[in-house]
């Protein structure tokens, strides 16, 4: 027993000693990712405590544990409000558009970057593609305000040189989510589209070879080999991303968008309607209630999709 004890405690040190040590050795890393750790620490973590607020009446004097306690009543007043159907379907129809659009659009250009074999030409389109990333929503919603904007809109001077009327396209709320796609479309695809190229180059070329000597075309091997074996990484981005599904992405949307009381039958996110009731009522506790019934379902819907990823798809489950 002596003997048995002492070796459990000469690993535990060792368990111990190894951690610092690796700590130690790799603190330039350790270092580079700190700022990362603390900002998730803090705005995320550190946050919790304040999810009870989402069932209170919030009072900034009497602070977090002494305000009083109303139950569901913050999320009865998003759940029965007469915009909280439209801007909910809104935020579920803008997110499968977006998912979808830029999902396919990615793994459409991973495909064609493999097979580019000029080295210079895929540089320069990798980082075109990319470049959309790096810039903020703010920057392009001036670039958009320049394309559609009624009087001088390159959009509308295109649609006069070709005989056309110009078209106030900020008052036209049916068309703005299939502008908003494309413009999501145009700033993230190039960005996701490095992941499925390295999951792509991770696949075993003597595949390749063997096609090559049974005479498969380019197009044979992307849909029989290319395709199936990065299929995994799709269904795994996908679930991830559907836990976001009931989030709009805000900056985006109210870049772009702002206070334009037109567009919000079809642009009206769960996001921007929190923010703007938060602006108007000064209410943190419905803000916290919307925003906790938002993680939820979200939280559910990965759950879900995962079970019928694991029935059906089993190598692109989470766990």
């Amino acid at each position: 027993m002596i003997q048995a004890s002492s070796k459990l405690r000469g690993v535990e040190m060792k368990k111990r000693k190894g951690f610092f040590h690796e700590i130690a050795i790799n603190r330039y890393s350790y270092l580079l990712v700190l700022p990362a750790m603390i900002y998730v620490f803090l705005f995320s973590y550190a946050t919790y405590p304040y999810l009870l607020i989402a069932f209170q009446r919030f009072n900034y004097q009497k602070g977090l544990f002494n305000s009083e306690w109303i139950g569901f009543e913050n999320f009865r007043f998003f759940l029965i409000s007469n915009d909280a159907l439209t801007v909910t379907m809104n935020t579920i129809k803008l997110n499968v558009l977006f998912l979808v659009f830029v999902t396919f659009s990615a793994v459409a250009l991973a495909l064609l970057f493999n097979e580019i074999k000029n080295r210079v030409f895929i540089k320069f389109a990798q980082t075109a593609m990319i470049f959309p990333s790096f810039l903020s929503w703010i920057i392009v919603s001036y670039m958009m305000y320049s394309m559609f904007t009624m009087d001088f809109g390159i959009i509308n001077q295109v649609i006069e040189v070709f005989g056309g009327e110009p078209v106030n396209w900020y008052s036209k709320a049916e068309a703005w989510p299939w502008i908003l796609v494309g413009m999501k479309v145009w700033k993230d695809a190039g960005m996701a589209s490095i992941i499925y190229l390295a999951a792509i180059s991770g696949i075993d070329q003597s595949l390749y070879e063997s096609a090559d000597m049974d005479g498969a075309s380019s197009w044979q091997k992307m849909t029989r080999i290319t395709l199936p074996l990065i299929a995994s990484t799709i269904a795994i981005l996908t679930l991830l991303s559907l836990g976001k599904i009931f989030y709009g992405d805000f900056v985006m949307i109210y870049a772009i968008i702002g206070d334009n009381g037109v567009l919000y039958s079809t642009t009206d996110v769960i996001d921007t309607y929190v923010f703007r009731a938060l602006r108007q009522i000064g209410d943190p506790s419905n803000a916290a209630a919307i925003g906790l019934f938002q993680s939820t379902v979200g939280l559910l819907l990965v759950f879900i999709a995962n079970w019928l990823t694991r029935r059906f798809f089993k190598e692109g489950a989470l766990y």
